[in-house]
């Protein structure tokens, strides 16, 4: 397929806890099920663009503990160009502790570890290879001045950019992110970037309307469930659809969206068919626990998308 992309962004280690329920305040309670994995919003999104097929190439750091050389690993398993993922002496990698509920839903934290060093000094050593791309995806795992420093970057060198808000940080500068190609927040993100109440669709298409004001080109609403709705300068908002499935655990579904999308979309440039994709990507992947390991390969994903079309 044709189209190169470049993530700049998180890895963290995952830490699941599929429990029974939550314990409150002082209380200890005992849970069925423990696993390990990959995970961080950047890693997750460059793992589900590989799996399908993408060209991918990581910018990123990690730690000097134990978690770096199997980040790195899974990296490379996964076909990604490692050549920018570098260690950082003294610093833990990213952690993030999962707790997975009964029907799906999930509650996470964040350790940024070695992820909250990387600099946008880090993006220039990169800014030959990244100079090759067609499109750039960012998250916000990482300092915000590498964000818009890499936002500048693809705008002064004409690459499309990617930029997914998550997780939302209400020190976000929305002026410094004008010239990004995708914002696609989450409607929870949403209310936070815009300091609006962003409860339904119609909410959501206001506060995207917003920002759309303010200069940015196209916003991407992920609403979950609901599918998600574009909203650009020129067009009447367009709602995408959902896919019906029966949920076993929703983590990472966002992250799956992200690199489905950018995957679809540096093949042919056409937006609407990325989005149809990466809506039946993110529903597939919730029909499988764990982050990473429910990302389809791409023969799995065509056999999933026949499945539901018949």
């Amino acid at each position: 397929m044709a189209g190169k992309i470049a993530i700049v962004g998180s890895n963290m280690v995952d830490l699941i806890t599929y429990t029974d329920r939550m314990p409150v305040p002082g209380e200890t309670i005992e849970a069925p099920r423990f696993e390990m994995g990959c995970g961080g919003k950047g890693a997750n999104q460059a793992i589900a663009a590989a799996r399908l097929g993408a060209d991918v190439m990581m910018v990123t750091k990690v730690g000097d503990d134990i978690f770096a050389d199997n980040t790195i690993r899974n990296f490379e398993t996964s076909g990604i160009d490692t050549r920018f993922v570098d260690r950082v002496p003294g610093t833990s990698s990213g952690v993030a502790p999962i707790f997975v509920e009964p029907s799906g839903e999930n509650s996470i934290l964040i350790i940024k570890g070695a992820n909250a060093t990387l600099s946008p000094a880090d993006v220039d050593r990169a800014a030959d290879a990244l100079r090759e791309c067609d499109l750039i995806v960012m998250q916000q795992e990482i300092p915000l001045e590498t964000i818009y420093h890499t936002i500048a970057f693809g705008a002064r060198h004409g690459i499309e950019t990617l930029f997914n808000p998550a997780p939302a940080d209400p020190n976000l500068d929305t002026r410094k992110i004008e010239t990004v190609t995708f914002l696609v927040p989450n409607q929870t993100e949403l209310a936070t970037i815009t300091g609006q109440k962003v409860e339904n669709d119609t909410d959501a298409e206001h506060a995207a309307r917003g920002l759309i004001a303010r200069g940015i080109r196209t916003v991407i609403v992920t609403l979950g469930a609901r599918g998600a709705l574009l909203v650009t300068a020129n067009e009447p908002t367009r709602k995408i659809e959902p896919v019906r499935v029966t949920p076993v655990d929703t983590t990472g579904a966002g992250d799956a969206f992200i690199g489905s999308f950018a995957r679809y979309y540096v093949e042919n440039h056409d937006l609407d068919a990325a989005l149809h994709m990466a809506v039946r990507y993110a529903a597939d992947s919730i029909t499988r626990p764990g982050t990473q390991k429910s990302y389809a390969s791409k023969t799995e994903f065509e056999a999933f998308c026949a499945k539901i079309a018949g």
